[in-house]
């Protein structure tokens, strides 16, 4: 007999059962539902509304309830509506009218709401963490490339000469955006919806503080009506880790043209890689591929979201029983791509020399040919015409601004000297490059000190 029957005359149908029912995915809450009951049943004891004898005898079946589930003793009922009324019903099976009392004060609306709200935020913890040890990873791999000079792009056309280093750290500039957007969504959410009943909160005289108090919350919610109907927290979870996902798939297309033979600037490791089924020679970045394909997955679980809520009348719909899915799914997404990503980065080569021989075919010293003659007085834009000149004339010939001749620099002007072919040197532009934030090899040391700064945060 369902939970709530008494208005009904009748079972519900099985079908309908079967469609109602969220045990199949919302058993995963069955820790934080115990933990959210535990702190109910305090409170009850605490104020009177209960005896204090009761809730000692509640609390104490919850918690073997919990050992139960863990041991695998007890396993979830798939009949069960939802894990909410599996525990409750299973409590009181042991204990009786005590168990009966553990829902006093308390609607499943707000139950949900608790229960939903600590599962997330302990998830992004997690998260947190696997990004954290990202960043970890990438800075000790920018560490060893402070001088592997490889070319930077625009529009996927070499444009200026930078180093691994410096690319590896524009990646953990957007992961520590990235954990400081988990950080602001955990503060937002890190409020308590228990105690907002269904809708209108209750006659009895509870403590709300106390319970948030119990469960680590920062405050009750102010509202009950927004109590048991907000899902703001599911949807920014969902959007942050949308971004996550975003930077990661960004990582991964340039990871996945770094292993080409076009480009062939890094190998990964072979538990990393897959081969081909006819092509013998072939080595897949399919977990790149994949970690693409699934930001897709992701983005959709927050269109998902934003669609159940966008038509939804105060207060709680069953509509909402969608969230779930959704928001586990995207976490879930999220935690096995950056685990994966993690020790894929920790166990590439780097191919310096590919990554030097790019960077001296495409002329991207051409800039630095312009800015020394703007070191010795030319106008820029006149420096710039000259320097796309003289790239026009090496394409014609064959040749590289390293390799044309001297004579050829002069027919321009005659502020060229030898002293050119060491200012356009790879090594010269990347270390001349000393503004903050740029590619020099001291400019990266301090982007890394800060990254590790950041991170201690």
């Amino acid at each position: 007999m369902a939970l709530w029957a008494g208005r009904f005359s009748k079972e519900i149908d099985e079908t309908v059962n079967a469609f109602n029912s969220s045990i199949a995915f919302d058993a995963r809450m069955y820790k934080h539902d115990v933990q959210g009951s535990i702190a109910h049943a305090t409170m009850l004891g605490k104020c009177g509304i209960i005896s204090e004898e009761d809730s000692e005898i509640i609390i104490k079946g919850l918690k073997e309830i919990l050992s139960d589930i863990e041991s695998g003793k007890l396993e979830f009922d798939p009949n069960a509506e939802d894990i909410h009324m599996f525990i409750e019903a299973e409590l009181t099976k042991r204990y009786g009218d005590v168990g009966k009392r553990l829902h006093t004060s308390r609607s499943r609306n707000d139950q949900v709401a608790l229960d939903l709200r600590l599962y997330l935020r302990d998830e992004i913890t997690e998260v947190r963490e696997m990004v954290h040890k990202l960043c970890e990873v990438l800075i000790t791999l920018a560490e060893k490339n402070t001088e592997t000079v490889m070319p930077g792009y625009t529009h996927l056309q070499r444009a200026q000469p930078i180093t691994f280093a410096h690319h590896l750290m524009a990646y953990v500039q957007m992961f520590i955006r990235d954990l400081g957007r988990l950080d602001d969504t955990a503060k937002r959410m890190n409020v308590c919806p228990l105690g907002s009943g269904a809708l209108a909160g209750t006659t009895y005289n509870i403590d709300r503080t106390m319970t948030a108090e119990l469960l680590g919350f920062d405050a009750p919610m102010a509202n009950s009506l927004d109590g048991v109907s907000d899902r703001d927290y599911c949807i920014e979870l969902a959007n942050t880790l949308s971004i996550i996902m975003m930077h990661l798939s960004r990582f991964s297309e340039e990871v996945v043209l770094w292993c080409s033979w076009e480009f062939k600037f890094i190998e990964l490791d072979d538990a990393y890689a897959t081969g081909s089924s006819i092509m013998p020679q072939k080595k897949n970045p399919d977990i790149t591929e994949l970690i693409r394909g699934k930001t897709a997955r992701v983005y959709g679980d927050l269109n998902t979201l934003l669609t159940m809520m966008k038509g939804l009348p105060l207060a709680y719909n069953k509509d909402m029983q969608e969230d779930k899915e959704a928001i586990f799914d995207a976490v879930d997404t999220v935690k096995l791509c950056v685990n994966t990503f993690i020790p894929m980065m920790e166990t590439l080569t780097v191919n310096a020399e590919n990554m030097r021989a790019a960077a001296a075919k495409g002329f991207i010293n051409a800039t630095d040919c312009a800015d020394y003659l703007v070191k010795k007085g030319m106008p820029f834009r006149d420096a710039y015409k000259i320097s796309g000149t003289l790239v026009a004339e090496c394409i014609s010939k064959g040749l590289t601004l390293e390799t044309l001749p001297i004579e050829e620099y002069k027919k321009m002007t005659e502020l060229f000297d030898e002293d050119v072919y060491e200012a356009i040197s790879l090594e010269t532009c990347v270390k001349g490059r000393l503004s903050q934030g740029g590619p020099s090899p001291k400019a990266v040391a301090v982007q890394i000190e800060l990254a590790k700064k950041q991170l201690e945060e």
